[in-house]
C-alpha cells in the first residue's frame, strides 16, 4: 500500500510564497542599507526567480509527510498516556521541541 503524500504543486506553491516574501523582505533591507552607506551602492545582487526541480519538490513533499506522522503518532503517545481520546493543542505543543530537535 502506497503512503499518500502531499501534493507537489500545493509545496511548490508555499515554496514559491516564501521565497517571494523573503526576496520582498531583502530588497526592504537593502534599500535601507543603501540610504544608511554609499559603499552599498552599485553592489546588489541581481534578482533572479528561485525554482525546485521535481526531485526536490517529491522529497520535500515526503519530508514533510514524515514529519507530520511523526508529530501525530508523538502527540497521540502523550494523549493516550493522560486517558484522552482526542489529540489537543497541548499534546502537540509538547512533543514539538523534541521533534524539531530530532528532524
Amino acid at each position: 500500500m502506497e503512503e499518500t503524500t502531499f501534493d507537489s504543486d500545493l509545496i511548490h506553491a508555499i515554496l514559491k510564497l516564501v521565497w517571494t516574501r523573503r526576496a520582498l523582505e531583502r530588497e526592504k533591507l537593502e534599500g535601507s542599507d543603501a540610504l544608511d552607506s554609499e559603499v552599498g551602492a552599485g553592489t546588489s545582487k541581481k534578482n533572479r526567480p528561485t525554482s525546485a526541480n521535481a526531485n526536490a519538490l517529491k522529497l520535500t513533499s515526503e519530508l514533510l509527510r514524515l514529519f507530520i506522522t511523526e508529530a501525530v503518532q508523538r502527540a497521540a503517545t502523550i494523549a493516550e498516556a493522560e486517558g484522552v481520546d482526542k489529540i489537543q493543542a497541548t499534546h502537540l505543543e509538547r512533543i514539538l521541541p523534541q521533534l524539531l530537535l530530532d528532524f
